[in-house]
């Protein structure tokens, strides 16, 4: 630091003084001049001075233990209630997915073990299409390492078997886990 804003035991003093006062940072260093304000945070912390009194430019205020209302929003898109409009823009071709709701009469418990598929209908990652499942199958360091290559779901890497593994809901992973630590 120059000698204008070298730390001498009277600006240590009023440094120590004014950041008991609450001031900040910035403040302090307008106060002793020729010095920043990070030059002040780094000399706070090197003295070790935590505690200080609030600002009285920032009041404390009471905090009431009453849960806020969440403010009404608008919404975000002005299309968005219109079914019947039709869709422009990037939105045109995305895909329109129907949300599923699954029940716990219909969920079929999924296969203890995995799909045989021929080896000869496995590809290898230079047959691979977009239409095709990439569920790996066997060693990637070997040479007979291969993906599925079954016909993918619409939107998805996998088949629909590889993709009841890939995705299963949170519940479901829930108890999995709850079931391998008992």
């Amino acid at each position: 630091m120059n000698e204008a804003g070298a730390w001498t035991e009277e600006r240590v003093e009023l440094l120590k003084k004014l950041w008991s006062d609450g001031l900040s940072a910035s403040q302090i260093a307008a106060e002793l001049g020729s010095v920043t304000r990070n030059a002040v945070i780094g000399k706070v912390h090197r003295l070790g001075l935590s505690g200080r009194a609030k600002s009285a430019a920032q009041p404390a205020a009471p905090r009431s233990n009453a849960p806020r209302k969440a403010p009404a929003r608008s919404p975000s898109h002005p299309m968005a209630g219109a079914a019947s409009a039709p869709t422009r823009g990037a939105h045109a071709l995305a895909p329109d997915f129907a949300v599923e709701v699954e029940s716990a009469v219909e969920a079929s418990p999924l296969p203890s073990e995995d799909v045989v598929i021929p080896f000869s209908e496995r590809v290898t990652i230079m047959d691979l299409r977009e239409y095709m499942c990439r569920w790996p199958m066997g060693d990637p360091t070997t040479p007979e390492f291969r993906f599925c290559g079954a016909r993918s779901q619409t939107g998805l890497p996998y088949c629909s078997h590889h993709a009841r593994i890939a995705y299963q809901p949170a519940a479901d992973r829930r108890r999995d886990r709850s079931k391998a630590r008992a």
